[in-house]
């Protein structure tokens, strides 16, 4: 009660929410406000019950998958402002997202304006940063991975139609999965452990673009960042990596300590340091700083374009003194490019 400043965390207000609605605050700011996108989750509504005479989100992220998430965060520092979600569905979130209706989606921004501050890495006065490059590599499927992705869609589409209500989207999101791991590699998927490569030659066309895109930029005596969503998929290559580095590369995943984190991140950083790094997204995806490097690959992709930017600007940020290229490979006439399609529709709503 008698401090000016309180920090605390999303967790601490959820469990202490007695001690803090007893408090009459003058403002609560929130960062990464994204947190708060789930209006029915503990941490939203806790929010919500304390009082303030003022209200402020901080989020580089305030549209992930809907724009539902915007009304929330809008609904957290104005509520009410909008109504309930479901007028606004019907309203705004419903003609926008399924008919790309410009003029709804004009009159949102028109009311949504006056209460948003908003600045990118491309306004004048916040910072020079290089060039960021961005390129779809198609990584066609080698005759193995075709052969296993068609056998896989097969059992999908018996397990779909074989399935309850209830058990029918478990099964497609299982399939899905298991789509996205082939088009990785067939070792993924089959975890058998089996090789890498075969008779010297690559059974992934994704390995055989990132070999290409390695290639290149350790020819140039570049870095490369390159980032998979599985850490398993990571702990396959890493050998690989090694070998072809001719040293061990440093690999950051959910199981890494803070203390490996650091030591990773500052021998990265060296110039003589490892010219690879390997992170799993969630893993790697913020808090890190590995401007050394100047090329991003994405091994594979992440429903989500704001992750997927967020962990390209590990690389392209303040520091960063080189134009930055950054490489999403895509296996053509498979799953990920309908993800792709959906990513595409996501980045234009954000936009």
């Amino acid at each position: 009660r008698h401090s000016d400043v309180v920090l605390t965390t999303y967790g601490t207000i959820v469990r202490d929410l007695a001690t803090f609605e007893a408090v009459s605050f003058q403002r609560i700011v929130i960062d990464e406000a994204q947190t708060v996108k789930n209006v029915d989750t503990q941490a939203a509504k806790s929010l919500r019950r304390l009082p303030a005479r003022h209200r402020v989100a901080l989020t580089g992220t305030p549209v992930e998958n809907r724009l539902e998430d915007m009304r929330a965060i809008l609904d957290f520092c104005n509520p009410g402002m909008f109504g309930s979600a479901e007028v606004f569905r019907s309203r705004f979130s419903t003609p926008i997202e399924t008919s790309a209706d410009t003029d709804t989606a004009s009159r949102l921004v028109a009311l949504a304006a006056p209460f948003l501050l908003r600045r990118t890495k491309s306004d004048p006065g916040i910072v020079e940063l290089p060039a960021k490059l961005e390129h779809r590599v198609d990584s066609y499927l080698t005759s193995e991975q075709a052969a296993l992705y068609t056998a896989v869609v097969k059992n999908m589409m018996e397990d779909v139609k074989d399935a309850s209500d209830g058990g029918r989207k478990g099964a497609i999101l299982s399939g899905l999965t298991a789509l996205k791991q082939v088009c990785d590699h067939p070792a993924l998927y089959a975890a058998d452990g089996s090789a890498l490569l075969r008779g010297g030659e690559h059974r992934s066309g994704k390995l055989e673009a990132l070999d290409e895109i390695l290639t290149t930029a350790g020819d140039a005596g570049e870095k490369v960042l390159v980032f998979t969503q599985y850490r398993t998929f990571g702990e396959m290559i890493l050998p690989f990596l090694g070998r072809r580095a001719g040293e061990p590369i440093p690999f950051l995943s959910g199981t890494s300590s803070a203390k490996e984190r650091s030591r990773m991140v500052e021998r990265f950083q060296y110039p003589d340091g490892p010219p690879i790094f390997l992170a799993s997204l969630r893993a790697g995806g913020t808090g890190l700083t590995l401007t050394a490097a100047n090329h991003v690959v994405h091994l594979d992709r992440w429903w989500n374009p704001a992750v997927e930017d967020q962990a390209t600007d590990r690389v392209h940020r303040i520091g960063q003194e080189r134009d930055v290229n950054v490489y999403t490979l895509v296996a053509p006439g498979t799953v990920e490019e309908r993800i792709a399609d959906v990513l595409d529709h996501k980045q234009g709503l954000q936009e």
